[in-house]
C-alpha cells in the first residue's frame, strides 16, 4: 500500500529527515520518499492509514492539509 501526503513546511534536509523519523517510528518497514520542491512525501509498503501518517508528521511540527 502507499500513501502520498501533501506536507507544508519542510525548507530543509533536517526538516526530510524529522519527516522520515516520524513515518519510521510508526513503521520500520515503511519506504519513505520526499520532494520537498513540492511539498511531497510518498509512504510506500505500509499497511498504515493515512491519517496515522498525517498525525505523526503533524506531531513532529509540519502540517498537512486535510
Amino acid at each position: 500500500m502507499s500513501e502520498i501526503l501533501d506536507v507544508q513546511g519542510m525548507t530543509c534536509g533536517h526538516c526530510e529527515k524529522a519527516v522520515t523519523r516520524a513515518i519510521l517510528q510508526l513503521d520500520l518497514q515503511a519506504q519513505v520518499r520526499i520532494t520537498r520542491e513540492a511539498n511531497r512525501v510518498e509512504v510506500a509498503n505500509t499497511p498504515l492509514a493515512r491519517e496515522a501518517l498525517a498525525a505523526a508528521i503533524r506531531e513532529a511540527g509540519y502540517t498537512v492539509p486535510a
